[in-house]
């Protein structure tokens, strides 16, 4: 039996958030989120990286087409994440503080259902270079 393969597929986009919890007031998130809850916000260069989990096509070689996944993060996260406040302007963020736990979590689902053959693995989005939160879904 064939193994699995994990292909990648990677994109950037830019935004900008604020952490806070509206019934905290604004000293106790000061306290919890630091810097990151400047009720003015503050913006990322984030990348995204999701993986898809599959076998290969025996006429293609393909677990799936990358140009169909790179369309897939364009038209079902990209688009709606690029330049844009993600707590005022995202309506599947809506009233989620974005953490980058929680957009992990937010690409995964508007993706997912939507990838052609494989399945998806894990979404992984980098707030920096060094930090990062991965999302695999209901499979650890």
């Amino acid at each position: 039996m064939k193994g699995t393969v994990y292909i990648y597929r990677k994109a950037h986009f830019s935004a900008s958030h604020r952490l806070f919890d509206p019934a905290l007031t604004d000293e106790q998130n000061a306290e919890i989120f630091g810097g990151c809850s400047n009720p003015n916000g503050h913006g990322h260069n984030y990348y995204i990286e999701v993986c898809v989990a599959g076998v290969t096509d025996p006429a293609t070689g393909f677990v799936v087409d990358l140009k169909a996944v790179k369309q897939i993060m364009q038209e079902r996260f990209l688009a709606m994440v690029d330049h844009k406040n993600l707590n005022a302007d995202v309506d599947f963020l809506r009233g989620v503080n974005p953490t980058t736990e929680n957009i992990a979590i937010a690409a995964f689902r508007q993706i997912a259902p939507h990838i052609p053959a494989g399945k998806l693995y894990s979404v992984r989005i980098y707030e920096t270079e060094n930090n990062y939160a991965e999302y695999r879904g209901d499979h650890s």
